[in-house]
């Protein structure tokens, strides 16, 4: 199956982003959210992004009017109807997503691919909300899309072999590094890397070090780019509250439950980047 067409449910920053890798790509692209504000912030957003890219030497000018044109973007879900694939990126919701998905459904021709971006969510789950599930799949890519190489391809239970070569060829037109995992709370991305979260800040809590002391020893001790205090800001603490929450209902296990001093700062709004505060002040 070769795919052409594409949609994307959601403006926000993961899905302008897929948004935006799929049209450089060559692909043919509708994006649709229901707030108009946000597809306008979309659509700019797109401009100023490949705007520099020119400006860097990245791309030529032509090739950017001309991803640029195969860019829609719609505020009714009817805008999707002629699409061989949707990918959603929606908040972290299992309700909201399978919502999203039932009206999929009832507006995607028959043998488009439902794909959903959820970092942790049951893709088996999602399926089920619809009256294709051999056609839902999930396409987990990591923030920010156009610069990060890898999307996670997680098969439901009952996701049929073609739909999943199809994702893994689409993946790579788009210059992606697809890698599959099963469809387990979390996958392996977020199984692996939430609960490391997790336990820096019970090591706050607890007094054993300072937040850019901890960040600091990860940094130079692991060689990792980014401390996990500082990711955690980065990807929000509530999202990482979210899915902490998420392990440990998929898991069935309390020891993946929030920090409680991770749930206090999302209480009080200091939520990391987004918010100008959350371990550390921007």
């Amino acid at each position: 199956m070769s795919i052409e067409k594409v949609g994307v449910v959601g403006a926000g920053q993961m899905g302008g982003g897929i948004a935006q890798v799929s049209a450089v790509a060559g692909l043919e692209v509708v994006v649709f959210d229901a707030s108009a504000e946000q597809v306008e912030k979309c659509k700019a957003t797109h401009q100023k992004l490949l705007a520099r890219a020119v400006e860097k030497g990245r791309m030529e000018q032509a090739d950017a009017d001309a991803a640029l044109g195969r860019i829609t973007y719609a505020t009714e879900i009817q805008g999707l109807s002629d699409r061989q694939i949707v990918i959603e990126a929606v908040i972290e919701s299992e309700q909201v997503k399978k919502d999203i998905f039932a009206a999929l459904d009832g507006v995607c021709p028959n043998g488009c691919i439902l794909a959903t971006n959820t970092s942790s969510i049951s893709i088996t789950a999602i399926a089920a909300a619809t009256k294709r599930p051999e056609s839902v799949i999930g396409m987990h890519f990591f923030y920010p899309v156009p610069v990060m190489k890898l999307v996670e391809v997680i098969n439901g239970l009952a996701t049929e072999q073609a739909v999943t070569q199809a994702v893994l060829e689409l993946s790579s037109r788009m210059g992606k590094t697809a890698v599959p995992a099963n469809d387990r709370a979390g996958f392996v991305s977020n199984r692996i890397l939430m609960p490391m979260i997790n336990e820096a800040f019970y090591t706050w809590m607890e007094g054993v070090a300072e937040p850019e002391h901890i960040d600091e020893i990860m940094k130079l001790g692991m060689n990792h780019p980014m401390g996990p205090l500082q990711l955690a800001d980065f990807i929000g603490l509530d999202t990482c509250a979210h899915i902490m929450n998420v392990l440990a209902d998929g898991l069935h296990s309390e020891r993946y439950r929030p920090c409680p001093l991770l749930e206090q700062l999302v209480t009080a709004g200091r939520l990391g980047n987004k918010s100008g505060h959350g371990v550390y002040k921007y």
